[in-house]
């Protein structure tokens, strides 16, 4: 029994001795807790995102292009604001009291912990006049980085433009480790080569206390990482070609594409209308945009890229070569200029062979030709024969890059259109249509359509004797010269020897006596241009003018295709753009003679002759 009693004080003993040690634990972590609390209430622990120093970007001749400017985001972390006093606080930063709400919302919507932007692109001015104050408005602190500057008023279609990131890329893979109100490339190249550009984030942790004042990096800077610059973009865009391409179309709708055949090299790439680059940057950069997308004459849309139109009679020169190919045709066959056939717009010659064809744009005569492509017997059945002759063709002139993407360093680009025998089984029924349902395709009319970019690009092929580069606009990257991708040949599926059947007309077309070209002639500076007109049918209005050419003739360096809206004959506006763009190019200067050419392309009436 005095055992059972000596066991009860021993089992009390050991309750109250882990109640006391229960209640002393809870004592010191109290005490430890309003420690570390005190410590909270006095400092901060902040995650710096260190964003690098974006890549620059020149144009061919090492002239600076793009470079970067100091400017300052405000931020907030909502958690940390406290007793906000909204009007003075708005006051300071010129900011309507609505405007402060929504933003304030949109930051607590997607965190209430970590720091969002409420005000960015903030000038050094702007910067300074708020610095000050922002120690009576905890939750809020500034982040310095660097914006985009430009130091050119043209390429903007082709630079793109960096910005916000929004929530739409926030979802994408590719953007998972940016955070919102950092700065992306929005279009163009700054978006292509975003990574190239951007470099690689860096990251410091610091201790701040209440009132915003940094009190020393954290243990150290041991966990913090260094940033690395973006590389430099080195283009094959010449900027006083550009200028002048740009100038040249100012108050026009239209494009020009200029190419280095040898390379694959883009040289121009004017969309007309244009806007300045510097207009999508900085403050009230947001208004701008939406200035410029509401403007009913489109000048955010890419025309050498995204607008697609059917060629005209510069598609004549691909339907010669794939009847050369198919053996149907030979350098020397003539076509009678059979206007029950088609209409030709032209008083000229008989066609007695090619080179007589292309100088005098015969609609007939390339009517023919196409004909002779496409009907070959191979089959008995009529719309069975034209559907075996078309497949053929199709294939063979997308080896030329129509009808698809050509690869461009750039997001936006076009495939175009060459139709099919799918496309007419579908439109018309199969064995529902023959020859005569697809001829208008022989003068480059009809269902067809291509790029500003796909066209200067048939035009490199053709100065190449058949063969292209991938056009590109980036000639090196940082240290680095092209990329591999940019260094391949294209051949087409019509043989090199027979280009140069082709390449006589197309200098007549220029130099000739009655060519429709003429206006692009340089013949009295020993330079030789091989060219081709097309005038474009537009059910919408008058039609659109085109001229594509390379030059010189024998030693081509440059190839270059116009298209102008609503204006008429390629021969009367379009090929005097053309060249003198390729005078600019090769001799670096334009004759003062020449001047009245230039007021024309610019300023002149290009539809006077169609009232």
């Amino acid at each position: 029994m005095q055992y059972l009693e000596g066991r009860r004080y021993v089992v009390q003993g050991i309750f109250l001795l882990v109640g006391l040690v229960f209640a002393a634990r809870l004592f010191f972590m109290q005490v430890l807790d309003g420690t570390y609390k005190l410590a909270a209430d006095k400092n901060t622990l902040q995650r710096l995102v260190q964003v690098p120093f974006r890549g620059s970007v020149y144009d061919r001749n090492n002239q600076l292009l793009v470079t970067n400017t100091p400017v300052y985001d405000l931020l907030v972390v909502p958690r940390e604001v406290r007793a906000l006093d909204s009007a003075r606080f708005c006051q300071l930063l010129q900011m309507p009291l609505e405007e402060l709400r929504a933003s304030l919302r949109a930051a607590k919507k997607y965190s209430r912990t970590k720091p969002s932007p409420l005000v960015q692109n903030l000038s050094p001015a702007e910067h300074a006049a708020i610095q000050d104050n922002l120690i009576d408005f905890p939750g809020f602190r500034v982040q310095a980085r660097m914006a985009r500057a430009y130091r050119t008023p043209n390429l903007a279609h082709a630079l793109g433009y960096v910005g916000s990131i929004t929530p739409r890329l926030l979802e994408l893979p590719k953007y998972a480790h940016y955070v919102p109100g950092e700065n992306v490339g929005i279009a163009g190249l700054e978006s292509y080569y975003e990574p190239t550009l951007m470099g690689r984030r860096g990251v410091q942790y610091k201790m701040v206390n209440v009132r915003g004042v940094e009190k020393g990096a954290f243990r150290g800077g041991e966990f913090d990482t260094l940033s690395v610059a973006g590389q430099d973009l080195h283009l094959s865009i010449d900027a006083e070609l550009q200028a002048y391409g740009e100038e040249l179309l100012a108050g026009r709708r239209g494009s020009i594409v200029a190419i280095d055949p040898k390379t694959g090299e883009i040289l121009a790439f004017v969309s007309a209308p244009h806007y300045e680059p510097q207009m999508l940057t900085g403050k009230g950069m947001g208004n701008r945009y939406m200035d410029l997308l509401r403007n009913p004459d489109r000048p955010l849309f890419d025309r050498p890229l995204m607008a697609t139109y059917p060629p005209g009679s510069v598609f004549k020169l691909v339907n010669e070569l794939v009847a050369l190919q198919l053996g149907v045709v030979t350098p020397n066959t003539g076509f009678e200029c059979n206007q029950k056939l088609v209409h030709c717009t032209h008083q000229h010659e008989y066609p007695a062979n090619v080179s007589l064809a292309i100088k005098n744009s015969c609609n007939p005569y390339f009517y023919q030709v196409m004909r002779a492509a496409v009907v070959r017997g191979q089959s008995p059945n009529k719309f069975e024969d034209a559907r075996l002759g078309l497949a053929q063709w199709q294939k063979m002139v997308k080896s030329f890059g129509l009808g698809e993407k050509l690869g461009v360093d750039m997001g936006q680009e076009k495939r175009g259109f060459i139709p099919s025998v799918e496309f007419y089984d579908k439109l018309r029924g199969y064995h529902h249509w023959n020859f005569r349902t697809v001829y208008s395709l022989a003068i480059g009319q009809g269902e067809i359509g291509i790029t500003g970019l796909q066209m200067a690009n048939v035009l490199a092929t053709i100065a190449n004797r058949g063969y292209y580069y991938t056009p590109h606009f980036v000639k090196g990257i940082g240290p680095s010269g092209p990329l591999p991708k940019y260094r391949e040949r294209h051949y087409t599926a019509v043989d090199t020897t027979l280009f140069k059947y082709i390449i006589p007309g197309m200098q007549e077309v220029v130099d000739g006596r009655g060519g429709t070209g003429s206006l692009a002639s340089l013949r009295e500076f020993g330079i030789s241009v091989a060219g081709k007109t097309g005038t474009v049918q537009n059910p919408h209005g008058f039609d659109h003018a085109t001229f594509a050419a390379f030059a010189p003739a024998n030693d081509p360096k440059i190839a270059i295709a116009v298209f102008i809206e609503n204006s008429g004959f390629g021969g009367t506006s379009a090929a005097p753009a053309a060249g003198l763009m390729i005078e600019k190019y090769l001799r670096g200067k334009v004759a003062p003679s020449h001047k009245r050419m230039e007021d024309w392309v610019k300023y002149g009436n290009l539809t006077a002759h169609l009232h």
